[in-house]
């Protein structure tokens, strides 16, 4: 991953400026070979943990925050492959293409009507005759454009309920069609490309995982979710604080017999930070110890614990990458320079928003009046 990174800051400010897709960043994770790293190695890959993934991404958000959500965002779509997909003929052919052709997956959950709340969909497939149907007004696909499949949620039937949903893979090289509806133009995390498109697709049922999705968000999406957006917003985070540190470390090379001004802010971002590495590892250790076990990985004590994380970190990366910047002052806040944080700050200000905090505590707090906090420290 170091030669990528290299790749990726070298182009981090144009992507962010431009709003363009990183794709020298996706070519370089192609040349390496890692994309498939998460495949089983009995389907080509290389059959990588939770956690090995993760330092991956942290590995990449310190070098550019969109080319790091969006491996991020592909390594959670695949999560599902690898979880759910082996019990079908169709995901595990499929399985071996991402790992043999490097192929880069995305993921059309929100919709009109709903935002972002994923465990609802408004449209449905229709299946007749061995092949199914599908129109979906996605307010959101990142990167959508330059996938080679999305993994797309639906009602099971138009006489479902709303929470009654599949996930079907859509690939980029079948009969699909995306009309862009709507421009990512924002504050950060521009290179995501994540653009609303009028997405309509067909394919054979076999497209379909077999499994009901709200198994699937249970027992593999949320958690890699919420554990590889930590990651990349600790990488962000972890970045600044870099920057910041360097900056202090010059400023007390000037003045040897004095505290630098900014001292105190950096060991208090220091400890921030050391706070989300251990919200951030104790959860991937919880989700590795769980794999396997359906029922631990649906519990309501795992589902709060991993909204906690994404809660928790979300909020704790503003605050160091805030820090930062008032530990390196104007050279922070002024683009081009080595202590610059602008684009950090721009980048983790999409952390609470994306599933809105508020949203995920509403969730949680609901899961609270049905469970114990758990104050055991494992020992």
């Amino acid at each position: 991953m170091r030669r990528v990174a290299e790749i990726a800051a070298d182009h981090a400010d144009p992507v962010d400026k431009e709003g363009r897709f990183p794709a020298e960043t996706i070519a370089a994770l192609k040349r390496e070979r890692l994309l498939g790293v998460a495949i089983p190695i009995e389907h080509g890959g290389e059959g990588l943990g939770t956690m090995q993934i993760a330092d991956l991404i942290v590995q990449l958000g310190q070098a550019c925050g969109s080319s790091a959500m969006i491996y991020a965002m592909h390594q959670i779509k695949t999560s599902s492959f690898v979880t759910h997909g082996g019990a079908s003929d169709w995901h595990s052919a499929y399985m071996r293409r991402i790992a043999d052709e490097q192929l880069v997956m995305a993921s059309a959950t929100t919709e009109a009507g709903i935002g972002g709340n994923l465990r609802n969909s408004i449209c449905a497939v229709e299946v007749a005759g061995g092949r199914f149907a599908l129109t979906k007004e996605a307010t959101v696909i990142s990167y959508g454009n330059y996938a080679d499949a999305i993994l797309a949620t639906a009602r099971r039937a138009p006489d479902a309920a709303s929470s009654d949903q599949v996930m079907v893979v859509i690939p980029a090289d079948g009969n699909r069609t995306l009309e862009r509806t709507s421009v990512w133009d924002t504050l950060g995390m521009r290179g995501t490309c994540s653009d609303g498109f009028h997405l309509v697709a067909t394919g054979e049922v076999t497209q379909i995982f077999p499994k009901p999705f709200s198994e699937i968000a249970a027992q593999s999406m949320l958690a890699s979710s919420h554990i590889f957006w930590a990651a990349t917003w600790f990488g962000i985070a972890a970045d600044a604080f870099n920057r910041a540190q360097a900056f202090v470390k010059a400023a007390a090379r000037k003045q040897p017999d004095a505290m630098p001004p900014g001292a105190l802010r950096l060991a208090e971002a220091a400890a921030l930070l050391q706070e989300m590495k251990g919200h951030l590892t104790a959860a991937i250790h919880r989700f590795e110890a769980a794999a396997g076990d359906d029922d631990a990985l649906s519990s309501i004590g795992f589902a709060a614990e991993i909204n906690a994380l994404k809660v928790a970190a979300s909020e704790k990366a503003g605050a160091v990458v805030r820090l930062a910047m008032l530990v390196n002052g104007i050279l922070g806040y002024k683009n081009g320079t080595p202590f610059s944080v602008g684009r950090h700050l721009r980048d983790v200000t999409s952390a609470p928003v994306m599933i809105s905090n508020d949203r995920i505590l509403s969730n949680s707090a609901t899961l609270m009046l049905m469970s114990r906090f758990d104050t055991g420290l494992g020992g």
